[in-house]
């Protein structure tokens, strides 16, 4: 049996929530992949989400910033496929520190797709964005031509970075192919975002903080499907492309906040309703047909997929209660954006 050739591929943002999803996934589906993750190890970077292959000898993690070209470039030119993870991503905290998005997502994508312009055996550049790139959506659903009309300085901050990466494939031909996906949802994620949040608030029977009327309308994608989703652009994508990948579960805060309170058996008097976050966008919708006409479809529904993420956190304490008691810089944040009183 013939081997199959060695595929360089580098992740950024390897460490987070989805980066660190993917690198498991593709460990796991292609035995010929050797993965070096490149991560900050800022606050929602964590090594502990990549502890299942601490021994694993296709992967290697390095500690460096994405902004650094002595530590980007090396690895770029070496690489086969990068998948560009590495972003600051919470829209409250770039209401906070915007300068930290403009930073990392714009210009930490320019240092990559920089080097990727010079680099003689790059397949493929997947330059992962958001569907908050489209600014609140009315009616319909978002297809890949609308216009983009991002709100916040985080969707602003992927707005320029997806552009970003179109202009290095208009000018430089750079393989570049760029994903705008819905919310994710699943393990590993850090808890100061809506699911992991409302979910771990209420195994410890506290409040679970719901910004304004709670009659927002988010996407709901479960990481593993996303994961697939990009495992199959880096193979079937066109360069200079963008694709949506959406869940199809629209679901307002609301009733998400309702659902995991009933798969907890907690009550709903633990909702209590906090001050809107200024310039809230009411809905997010994604039109995947592009996506789909490649074959690809989602595996996971939100009912049970939801149930499953709730009981991951659950049974896996040992990873999040650490962040939410020992971790000054989450209780900093939470108390800032929340106040005390919603424990």
């Amino acid at each position: 049996m013939v081997s199959q050739p060695v595929v360089e591929v580098l992740v950024t943002g390897g460490a987070g929530f989805i980066g660190s999803n993917f690198v498991l996934h593709a460990l796991a589906s292609h035995s010929n992949w050797h993965i070096t993750t490149l991560d900050k190890l800022t606050y929602a970077g964590r090594l502990d989400n990549l502890r299942d292959i601490t021994d694993n000898t296709r992967h290697t993690f390095v500690h460096g910033d994405v902004t650094d070209p002595t530590i980007v470039e090396p690895l770029v030119h070496r690489a086969n496929i990068i998948v560009h993870f590495a972003a600051e991503t919470h829209v409250d905290r770039s209401l906070r520190a915007a300068g930290d998005f403009i930073t990392t997502d714009v210009y930490g994508s320019f240092v990559l797709l920089d080097a990727a312009r010079q680099a003689d055996q790059l397949h493929r550049f997947i330059q992962i964005s958001t569907d908050e790139v489209y600014g609140s959506v009315e009616s319909g659903s978002s297809v890949e031509t609308d216009e983009i009309r991002p709100r916040n300085p985080y969707a602003a901050s992927k707005a320029g970075a997806d552009r970003l990466a179109y202009s290095y494939w208009a000018t430089h031909e750079v393989p570049v192919v760029i994903t705008r996906a819905s919310n994710n949802y699943g393990p590993r994620q850090f808890p100061e975002k809506v699911i992991p949040l409302f979910v771990t608030n209420a195994i410890d029977h506290q409040f679970l903080p719901l910004y304004g009327d709670g009659l927002q309308i988010r996407d709901w994608l479960h990481v593993n499907d996303h994961c697939r989703a990009i495992d199959l652009l880096i193979e079937r994508g066109k360069n200079g492309e963008v694709y949506n990948i959406g869940g199809a579960n629209e679901v307002t805060n609301i009733e998400l906040a309702n659902r995991i309170l009933t798969i907890l058996d907690r009550p709903s008097s633990l909702i209590k309703q906090v001050s809107d976050r200024p310039g809230h966008d009411r809905r997010y919708s994604l039109d995947t047909t592009k996506l789909r006409s490649l074959g690809w479809q989602q595996e996971h529904q939100f009912s049970e997929g939801l149930r499953t993420t709730v009981e991951w956190y659950q049974n896996n304490d040992w990873w999040w209660r650490p962040i939410k008691e020992n971790d000054p810089a989450y209780r900093e944040y939470y108390e800032a954006q929340y106040g005390k009183s919603s424990e």
